[in-house]
């Protein structure tokens, strides 16, 4: 939610910014509908206390045992008034909410300005890409080649883009969410959660998933959401709460089944694992005071970088462009990884400043340090969200980064003990 004093100061920028993102300029509609929305409620509270004022007159006549009638007929025509005011001031409400609602979060000045990925900015790189002897196979192939992937079975029980694993894979799919968990909350200080896997209705708009995403979420009978990403109920806990500046910063961790539809994403990514109606992720959320939510951004994204570190799988980071930051983003971090298999780099973690979008849409406000005996007002938090990292893509890059000619799959070191010493899949 964007904050309409600001769009009043300077509502050229405002529109700049949205021009960034391709999109119209709004602010000379949201200024008008604003303008008429104060002209009502002037009016509003001027008929108010007319009305007010010849009540009370109403009340002397008829203490006086005098004739009110005139006076009644006009509190009528002002009652009548009123409601009409108020039904028009809450329509232009409506109207400016819902425009709100509908626009993305402003863009960090840093971010670059393009159309789509292909004007995104690659940062740097980390590893060392592998040389195979052999022609490298993609996960999918290793998994059914193993037996140990099954896709026939996942259509059988659920339909497209959907998998069965077992043995081994499901093993080293958990290890990876395990590791990850331990390594985020031993290393990186965040706190563990379990959190509600259905949501409501609320809580999705809080999260700037609701309306703009609705078409890419479940939504059950009872119009609960299915979370699309832990981020949701992690970030949604701080709804409608004030919370003190020492409180800060939160960090919070989760590892939790995902949800999408993946609207519009039909012949993308058909087979394998990459792109599901249902994955593994273990998320990163950050609740900071302003002033810290930019080191804090790249605090996250290192955590997310060291998981792939300590994995030893090639990865690199990239500035997202205008065109490709997400809706709720003023500014992502994408965490790309190396996959030999598909001979591409693919997202794998994407770590993500919202600033106090959503804060404003949820509420999440934090009382500054105070300075000396003068008391501070709250004021919006800034909160962050990162993929610490996706499971599912962990899987497919350890497979195809460490697989052996024979169809075998070497298992990191540093999984080992989370496979009960076991060095390979075969």
């Amino acid at each position: 939610m964007h904050d309409f004093r600001a769009l009043r100061a300077d509502p050229v920028v405002f529109d700049e910014d949205l021009a960034r993102r391709g999109l119209p300029a709004v602010s000379e509609t949201l200024l008008s509908y604003d303008e008429e929305r104060r002209a009502c409620l002037n009016e509003l509270h001027q008929k108010q206390a007319d009305r007010n004022n010849i009540s009370k007159q109403i009340g002397q006549l008829k203490r006086d045992k005098e004739d009110s009638s005139a006076l009644e007929a006009q509190a009528i025509i002002l009652r009548q008034d009123i409601d009409t005011l108020q039904t028009r001031a809450d329509q232009l409400d409506r109207q400016i909410f819902d425009i709100l609602a509908s626009l993305p979060n402003r863009l960090a000045a840093e971010v670059p300005t393009g159309k789509d990925e292909a004007e995104n900015l690659i940062v740097h790189y980390w590893g060392k890409t592998r040389e195979f002897d052999f022609t490298p196979l993609q996960h999918f192939e290793l998994g059914e080649k193993l037996g140990l992937m099954n896709f026939n079975a996942a259509i059988k029980l659920s339909g497209a883009r959907f998998s069965v694993l077992c043995g081994a894979l499901a093993r080293l799919d958990r290890a990876l969410g395990q590791f990850m968990l331990d390594f985020h909350t031993n290393e990186h200080g965040y706190e563990e959660y379990v959190v509600p896997l259905l949501v409501n209705e609320q809580t999705m708009f809080n999260t700037d998933k609701l309306p703009k995403f609705g078409d890419q979420s479940f939504c059950t009978k009872d119009e609960r959401w299915l979370i699309p990403t832990a981020e949701v109920p992690l970030t949604g806990i701080q709804a409608d709460e004030i919370i003190n500046f020492d409180q800060l910063p939160i960090r919070r961790t989760a590892l939790t089944a995902c949800f999408r539809s993946e609207a519009g994403a039909a012949g993308r990514d058909t087979r394998g694992l990459i792109r599901q109606h249902q994955f593994y992720k273990v998320e990163m959320v950050s609740v900071t005071a302003p002033e810290e939510s930019e080191n804090e951004h790249e605090r996250m994204t290192r955590c997310a970088e060291q998981v792939l570190e300590k994995l030893r799988l090639p990865y690199r980071r990239v500035l997202l462009c205008s065109g490709d930051t997400g809706f709720g983003a003023a500014k992502t971090w994408d965490l790309e990884v190396w996959l030999p298999g598909q001979q591409a780099w693919r997202e794998i973690s994407s770590c993500s400043n919202t600033r106090d979008f959503q804060a404003r849409r949820m509420n999440a406000r934090y009382r500054p340090k105070a300075e000396g005996y003068k008391k501070t007002s709250p004021e919006f938090l800034h909160t962050l969200n990162g993929s610490g990292v996706a499971v599912g893509r962990a899987l497919v890059a350890v497979m195809e980064n460490y697989q052996n000619e024979d169809g075998t799959i070497t298992i990191p070191e540093v999984l080992r003990s989370y496979m009960g010493g076991l060095k390979k899949i075969g």
